[in-house]
């Protein structure tokens, strides 16, 4: 039988603090090797201290100051660079640029096109560069892109400026979640990555709020207002980067005894004795690639983005489809986003306190499910309004649990980045999708696009059920293997290269499915 289907598990170490000081220490160096700015040794670690949990709250909320708000401005920055085009079509894009037909489809699906081929090569150069100078250097190169946007003068100018965007936009999202995938445990991140997102949905908020204002500069500079909300958000972004490269925090700016308890409760939360394999091998790619549970993940990332992406890129033109002006609809657009984020938070929160992942994404889906129905109905265009708000609130809200439900069953350090990587180029597919499903002459109800979305939403909720079900059948497996080698009085060792290369398929790991139901080996 092959060594990942083994009954067998290594037999539970010696419940001394000597041994235990030694596992941590040997998992802190091999964190610390792949998110540092500088090499640190063993050597260099003191020995791993204990803490009340009142002391352990407080180094968390320290770590949580340090990357969390500048990591959120820097998202939320990047999704108005991307989104705002939806702010700016209302204000004389379509006319000036000329962007008849399926053309402003074109200029959409140009960006995520280049967005989805950058990701995973993006992701691969972070373990090269120092993530505190390679994050702020791609918010800078954008910002200044996003800046130029509104100087461009012709159709084909404004598809190469898209195309600059995707590129250098490709690498933020997936950094910061790979990152922070190292830093906290597994029933940690959720709440973290809601943090994180929330800079994306409030950017819907915030973007339509800040074109409703800019739009009275339309005709400053003989530019219209397109312009001058494409060039006064990417200044933003430029400031939000120059920032962000004197506030990014890295483990070179903590205390290496703070630093050493932040891995410490790390490694003992997550289990890292199961293995997390830290050197590159080719082989780490198409591990990831081929491994059905990101594949499973990447897709249903990819059908709650794409509604998440058409409401972001044609929110504002819906609202307008009701009757409204263009002013009025950029207002109108900001209620959506601004409930969407406190729930999205809340929700993440719960998450991670329950440590449930597939029971909050099925409830957001089918709260999406109803806001798209409504949409497609003859309904009054209050009651319409009012669908959006669960089209919005049900897509963005349990985003970052699903990107946490895909990081929690991936182990290895690269096989998680590569995974995080792929699933979110999958959801940056599903902007192609919804940028070519809201089609110009479907206005103003866009029928076509919102049963698109139902289609992709629906799909989404066979696929997650599915994926837990599969979760809990191999968890149950693995817990029968478990009592089995214990009946028989069968111990086997493995070396501990052999529990990195396993990883996942190593006995000790259990998947995180309706509830973390993590064994550590120690507990065998």
């Amino acid at each position: 039988m092959p060594p990942h289907t083994y009954t067998a598990h290594t037999s539970p170490p010696p419940a001394n603090k000597e041994k235990d000081a030694g596992t941590v220490t040997e998992t802190l160096d091999v964190v610390l090797t792949h998110i540092s700015d500088e090499p640190v040794t063993n050597s260099s670690l003191p020995p791993p201290p204990n803490l009340t949990a009142e002391e352990e709250k407080r180094l968390w909320r320290k770590i949580d100051m340090r990357l969390i708000p500048i990591s959120t401005a820097l998202y939320l920055v990047s999704y108005v660079d991307r989104s705002n085009i939806g702010n700016a079509k209302l204000q004389g894009l379509i006319t000036q640029l000329d962007l008849t037909g399926n053309r402003y489809n074109i200029v959409l699906t140009m960006f995520y096109l280049f967005y989805c081929l950058c990701t995973i090569p993006s992701n691969l150069l972070l373990k090269k560069c120092k993530p505190s100078r390679w994050i702020p250097g791609l918010a800078l190169a954008w910002g200044i892109v996003a800046t130029s946007m509104g100087l461009v003068k012709t159709y084909h100018q404004f598809i190469g400026v898209r195309i600059c965007l995707g590129i250098t936009e490709a690498g933020l999202s997936p950094g910061i979640y790979y990152l922070l995938s190292l830093w906290y445990p597994r029933h940690m991140l959720s709440w973290r990555f809601g943090l994180f997102c929330s800079g994306a949905t409030f950017a819907g908020a915030f973007s339509g709020l800040l074109a409703y204002g800019i739009s009275f500069m339309s005709g400053t500079g003989g530019l219209l207002g397109w312009s001058w909300i494409f060039i006064i958000e990417g200044l933003i972004t430029v400031a939000v980067a120059i920032l962000a490269f004197t506030s990014m925090s890295t483990p070179s700016t903590i205390p290496a005894s703070e630093f050493a308890k932040v891995l410490t409760f790390r490694a003992e939360a997550d289990n890292c004795s199961v293995g997390e394999e830290e050197a590159f091998r080719w082989r780490h790619i198409p591990e990831a690639v081929f491994d059905w549970k990101i594949i499973s993940g990447a897709f249903i990332d990819l059908t709650n983005a794409a509604p998440g992406y058409g409401a972001g890129l044609f929110l504002p033109s819906i609202i307008n489809g009701f009757g409204y002006n263009p002013a009025i609809s950029q207002l109108l657009s900001v209620p959506p986003y601004a409930i969407a984020t406190a729930i999205s938070v809340i929700s993440c929160y719960y998450s991670d306190r329950t440590r449930m992942r597939s029971p909050f994404i099925i409830a957001g889906i089918c709260v999406a499910l109803v806001g798209f129905g409504i949409n497609i109905s003859d309904a009054p265009i209050g009651v319409k309004y009012f669908g959006l708000y669960f089209a919005v609130v049900g897509t963005l809200a349990v985003t970052p649990i699903i990107i946490t439900w895909l990081g929690n069953n991936a182990v290895g350090h690269y096989k998680r980045g590569v995974g995080i990587a792929v699933q979110l180029m999958f959801g940056n597919i599903a902007g192609i999708i919804s940028s070519n499903a809201y089609r110009t002459e479907d206005a103003p109800r866009y029928i076509h696009g919102h049963i698109a979305e139902i289609g992709l939403l629906s799909m989404g909720l066979v696929l997650v059920s599915t994926t837990a079900l599969i979760y809990a059948r191999r968890n149950a497996r693995r817990d029968a293997e478990q009592r089995e080698a214990g009946e028989g009085g069968i111990s086997v060792q493995y070396s501990k290269e052999e529990l990195k290369r396993m990883g996942d398929r190593a006995p000790g790991f259990r998947c995180t499915l309706f509830y973390d139901t993590t064994i550590s080996i120690a507990e065998m």
